[in-house]
């Protein structure tokens, strides 16, 4: 399975601004399986950072796997609708990606194409290479702790047009928490048909 940047689509879908913080439990409501968000807005823009933390019950490699799949972004990720690999360098080492956003008619539909970095299976830089006017710059860290993984998510960005902080705050409190445990739940599915 090839790698692709399924880290920049969180980056988009997050990245509108506002601050956050929020946790969540799995349906068993175990301490491990919390989450921590923090999304801050630059007040000179329509720019901001976020930072988000999840621990998944599967190894570094099941993760990597999905947070390096065109498939398992376009079924993650809400209002992604393409994902393509252009080029790819040597070793599988990087990669640039063309992704097509169409998040609700609220948003511009954006297309665009960001560089990833890999180093397998603890680390994914991007950044926008090419495209439509935003800014998107960010990376995944992937931890062992145990029989978990612990992801790290770091991002800078800025969407290119104004969006109203209203629905700013709306869709980082609806679709970036669905999106975490999207992830979880790809990755933790993804484990146990492994293991067995």
């Amino acid at each position: 399975m090839r790698p692709s940047a399924f880290s920049a689509f969180l980056l988009l879908a997050i990245g509108f601004v506002s601050t956050l913080q929020a946790q969540a439990s799995d349906r068993s409501g175990a301490p491990a399986d919390e989450f921590s968000l923090a999304v801050k807005m630059d007040q000179n823009d329509q720019g901001g950072s976020a930072s988000a933390t999840i621990r998944i019950h599967a190894t570094r490699e099941v993760l990597w796997r999905i947070l390096t799949s065109c498939g398992e972004a376009l079924q993650i990720v809400p209002g992604l609708k393409v994902c393509t690999v252009e080029e790819t360098g040597p070793n599988l080492s990087w990669q640039r990606i063309h992704q097509v956003m169409d998040y609700s008619w609220y948003v511009p539909r954006v297309s665009y194409e960001v560089k990833a970095n890999y180093v397998k299976p603890e680390r994914i830089a991007f950044e926008k290479v090419a495209g439509d006017s935003m800014r998107l710059r960010g990376s995944w860290k992937v931890e062992s702790d145990g029989e978990y993984s612990v992801a790290h998510y770091d991002v800078e960005f800025a969407p290119g047009f104004w969006v109203p902080h209203w629905y700013v705050r709306f869709a980082l409190q609806r679709d970036l928490p669905k999106m975490l445990r999207s992830l979880r739940g790809h990755a933790e599915a993804a484990q146990s048909s492994w293991a067995g």
